[in-house]
């Protein structure tokens, strides 16, 4: 009889393990895809601000004009590593780049003198171009012979940033949605197990408030320890995949992946909460025909 006992006791005490590991790989899965996510983003923002603009200047613009327009580009938010190249500096880059046949059908360095420099990713539109050329064209007359960038690659990297975008915009609500419904019907199964046991707290004269008080509580820790498991293993994931591949190094962002983990964790324990709840005042409406 005691034996019996020991075992009903045992088979009555709820068991999260499973519900916890279920959370913990829904809840990974989503990291990952919201990873990726922001790599997206950052990968667009990176190859937008490799984008070298070019201010090239006429050959008697002079160096104290020349310093002032350097020193009027450097004062722009959106403009930065801004640089001064003289003949020699383009030759000697252009030699780098090409072969250097040029010396000997020319006697005079061709190459003009610029301002090179980069911009924001959040500037690199043609649109906001268009308008700094004009005001640097308009601004410094006899200085600034023409303004250049590279018109259809910045199109292009517009365009296809913001399609990736959305599309993985889409497939992020889709995917939060499937995780909700995945960790509703996880925590569902796992109190499902439990609704003898919620039952009879009941039948013994327990207040709901009694009832749901401890279960609710045992349901936030459980949020937060998948979450933990969930958050920990995409941080691994993030740094064997940086070992193996070094570029996704450049991509790193703490303050992006630090949003990311609170994400998650609010995510998992507000979703768990919620469903071991909604279970638990399901299970005590119901009468006890029909728990069976």
């Amino acid at each position: 009889m005691s034996q019996f006992g020991k075992a009903s006791s045992k088979r009555g005490k709820p068991s999260y393990a499973y519900s916890i590991i279920g959370v913990s790989l829904v809840l990974f899965l989503f990291g990952i895809v919201g990873w990726f996510f922001l790599n997206l983003q950052k990968s667009g923002d990176y190859l937008k601000e490799n984008i070298q603009v070019h201010a090239w200047l006429y050959p008697d613009a002079g160096k104290k004009r020349i310093d002032s327009l350097s020193t009027f580009i450097s004062s722009i938010p959106y403009a930065k590593d801004v640089k001064y190249v003289t003949k020699e500096m383009a030759a000697k880059e252009w030699n780098e780049a090409n072969d250097t046949t040029w010396k000997k059908f020319l006697d005079s360095n061709p190459l003009p003198e610029s301002i090179d420099f980069y911009i924001k990713a959040d500037y690199v539109q043609k649109d906001s171009l268009n308008v700094l050329s004009n005001e640097l064209v308009n601004n410094f007359p006899g200085v600034v012979k023409e303004f250049q960038f590279p018109t259809e690659t910045i199109m292009k990297m517009s365009k296809y940033v913001k399609n990736a975008a959305i599309i993985f915009l889409i497939a992020a609500l889709i995917l939060t949605i499937l995780v909700v419904f995945s960790i509703d019907n996880t925590i569902r199964l796992a109190m499902y197990s439990n609704r003898f046991l919620i039952k009879t707290m009941q039948m013994v004269g327990a207040t709901r408030w009694f009832i749901a008080k401890p279960i609710n509580a045992r349901a936030v820790i459980n949020g937060l320890v998948a979450s933990l498991i969930a958050i920990a293993a995409i941080w691994g994931t993030v740094i064997l995949v940086e070992n193996f591949a070094p570029d996704f190094k450049v991509l790193h962002d703490n303050k992006s992946l630090f949003l990311l983990f609170l994400a998650i964790l609010v995510l998992g324990i507000s979703i768990t909460l919620f469903s071991t709840h909604r279970s638990v005042i399901k299970y005590l409406r119901m009468k006890l025909d029909d728990l069976y």
